[in-house]
């Protein structure tokens, strides 16, 4: 039937360490070498991501994607009768071996069937470095959106094609297309599952106000009220709204039976209750302006509305809940940040913090790489209403505390 060339984007290089796959690259190669077809999709892991600033997949596309055990089966699909192709094909192999096992599914072993292009470069690129990069460049071959799973799996079977064609008449792998149509691969799981591509987030984004319902009975006054306000300070501590932290307040304001007209209602008194409280010393700085106008464009207020309300001078208190660190504090950090964890450990400390290695009732505050983290100490944050921020957040707010060491900043 031809080849079928995979290459996986996981979170990290050893399965021992419970990493996973978190997209799937395939191409269909017929036995000339010429592509046929290709698929590509993410892949939720239900853990972390590992090292984004490499395969630069967000928390915010995962959330979207199926876990492994919903593609497997048109997966398995994709690769029967196939021989399987990879750069790094042991690698790859070993990564598809253990998703299954978690299934109780085996997969055939791809020694005596396979080819990797890495271990094929030595006979039909001598000079080329082992890289997918390296290869791709010997061979003429570009090499776009590398560490994309489809984009790299697309430059494995260029390569393929380029071995092919330079063996002909020969077929050097005639063996193993017989052999592949005798190996059996698992039937199992569903196989009409939606694939999901990097981007979906975007593409399926719609500020949170629009998941309210226009019209409702009018909601009763604090405290409910109240309690969506502090979620929406927390929410707002890091000056973005993630795709949890929308989640969390469009389930909360229809636990509490707000209609989109009351929680625009309560996003302008709270932008309001900012704008009080910056007026408060009759000066508005720079810095003040720039986070009214941030709060507004997050809650799709008119920045029109923040002049207005500047001019009206409102007596609205500011919000009771704001959110301030002080020494002793415990803070746990989580996923693959610059400069690494130890380092903000340390930045912690320096202020008069305490960093914690696991998410108790006691934490004070979670940073995590990636604010919509799907690892189980964010998981537990949520659950037990930590908030979430990201490192460049935590340092503002270590700069920015009257009460914590300056040695932080």
């Amino acid at each position: 039937m031809g080849y079928a060339v995979i290459d996986f984007e996981t979170t990290g290089l050893r399965r021992s360490w419970n990493d996973r796959i978190i997209e799937i690259g395939v191409v269909h190669l017929d036995g000339e070498g010429r592509i046929t077809g290709e698929w590509n999709t993410l892949v939720n892991p239900e853990r972390d991501l590992g090292p984004q600033h490499i395969h630069g997949i967000s928390a915010a596309d995962i959330r979207h994607a199926p876990p492994f055990a919903d593609v497997s089966g048109a997966l398995a699909d994709l690769l029967r009768g196939r021989v399987l192709v990879a750069h790094n094909l042991r690698f790859e192999w070993t990564f598809l071996e253990h998703e299954y096992a978690r299934l109780d599914a085996s997969v055939p072993n791809v020694d005596g069937f396979g080819v990797c292009t890495m271990v094929e470069a030595a006979r039909f690129l001598p000079d080329a470095p082992r890289s997918l990069a390296g290869c791709c460049t010997a061979a003429g071959i570009r090499l776009d959106d590398h560490h994309h799973a489809l984009a790299d799996a697309r430059a494995a079977a260029g390569l393929l094609g380029h071995y092919l064609a330079s063996a002909r008449p020969h077929v050097p792998w005639r063996a193993s297309l017989d052999l592949a149509a005798e190996l059996a691969w698992p039937t199992i799981g569903k196989t009409d599952v939606a694939w999901v591509g990097r981007g979906v987030a975007a593409e399926r984004a719609t500020h949170f106000l629009a998941r309210l319902v226009d019209q409702l009975p009018r909601a009763p006054e604090p405290p409910l009220a109240d309690s969506y306000l502090a979620l929406l300070d927390q929410a707002l501590l890091d000056h973005h709204i993630s795709a949890s932290e929308a989640d969390a307040l469009v389930d909360l304001a229809r636990q509490l039976g707000l209609s989109r007209g009351d929680v625009e209602h309560l996003h302008r008194d709270y932008l309001a209750g900012l704008v009080s409280a910056a007026l408060a010393d009759g000066v508005v700085t720079p810095a003040e302006r720039h986070e009214l106008e941030l709060v507004a464009t997050l809650l799709h207020i008119p920045l029109t509305t923040v002049d207005v309300l500047m001019a009206e001078k409102p007596t609205f208190p500011a919000p009771r809940s704001r959110f301030s660190l002080a020494p002793g504090d415990r803070i746990v950090f989580t996923g693959d940040m610059e400069g690494g964890q130890e380092n903000w450990e340390e930045r912690a400390r320096q202020a008069g913090l305490v960093p914690h290695g696991n998410i108790t009732k006691k934490v004070r505050l979670l940073v995590a790489a990636d604010p919509d983290t799907l690892s189980g100490k964010a998981r537990k944050a949520r659950d037990y209403g930590i908030p979430i921020v990201t490192p460049e957040a935590f340092a503002r707010m270590i700069a920015s505390s009257t009460h914590l060491a300056p040695g932080g900043s």
